[in-house]
């Protein structure tokens, strides 16, 4: 495979992007497999490192997905490259391109991976999940005991539990909002930080489904900016309506106090 040949199925990924172009360096490195060059718009691919077009097409949307990000940003994108937004829009890249056939997935087609992926998430990741949303339970039976007695809870996780206070507080959210422990204890810390229950719900459907962590983080993080922003919004305009609602009140006091004054002969 040629560089044209890769640039043509990067495009065929996202064709309204920004024009870039994409250069086989005929080396091999060490160090890295790919380069994206952001004042130029380039992508360098060192080509003598690769085995196979699958490796190769692997690190082009990699680098790919760093144009995308950095010529897509409505915010200037930080030296710290491999930011939540990067990894989010480099998995969409990578599943679009899983379903138009130009990239395999060995981790689906060797069926070896297929069934060790299995158990680590049937046999560790999910009973995990478990294990914390059951001790978010007990926990809430430790702070009903510390209100019996008067005590503070906090002071029974950090010097008896010898667990973190905010730690605590997490693994309580798990079965307050009975986060399904399937997703794993990692996927439950990032649905338990989300507000709103229908985003919640939604959360875990996009996990259920198959999304990435940082694809998820990064839906909902502008879903919850969102939110907050209108939130504010309105905030601020029952404020203001609020001010114009006194203004008003005290422009009519005044109002009536210029008319008594002029109705005995006082002058302006």
């Amino acid at each position: 495979m040629n560089q044209d040949q890769v640039k043509e199925r990067l495009l065929l990924l996202d064709p309204d992007t920004e024009g870039f172009t994409v250069t086989f360096t005929g080396k091999a490195s060490r160090k890295v497999d790919g380069l994206y060059y952001p004042d130029r718009r380039e992508i360098l691919l060192h080509n003598k490192n690769f085995s196979d077009d699958n490796h190769l097409l692997y690190t082009a949307i990699h680098e790919f997905a760093h144009h995308v990000h950095y010529t897509r940003s409505t915010v200037p994108v930080s030296k710290r490259a491999h930011t939540n937004t990067f990894w989010s829009i480099f998995h969409r890249l990578l599943f679009l391109a899983e379903e138009k056939g130009i990239y395999s997935n060995v981790f689906r087609s060797d069926e070896r991976f297929v069934v060790l992926t299995k158990q680590i998430k049937d046999e560790y990741l999910s009973v995990n999940g478990g294990l914390m949303k059951e001790l978010g339970g007990l926990l809430f039976k430790a702070e009903e005991l510390c209100r019996e007695h008067n005590a503070s809870f906090e002071d029974y996780v950090d010097r008896e539990l010898l667990l973190h206070r905010s730690s605590a507080r997490l693994l309580m959210k798990f079965k307050e909002m009975d986060i399904d422990p399937a997703i794993g204890y990692e996927n439950m810390k990032t649905v338990a930080g989300i507000r709103e229950e229908s985003f919640r719900t939604d959360a875990v459907q996009a996990f259920e489904m198959g999304k990435s962590p940082d694809m998820v983080r990064a839906e909902f993080a502008v879903r919850a900016k969102s939110d907050e922003a209108l939130g504010s919004l309105f905030q601020e305009r029952d404020r203001i309506e609020r001010s114009i609602g006194t203004l008003t009140k005290k422009l009519a006091r005044i109002e009536r106090r210029i008319d008594e004054l002029k109705s005995v002969g006082v002058k302006e």
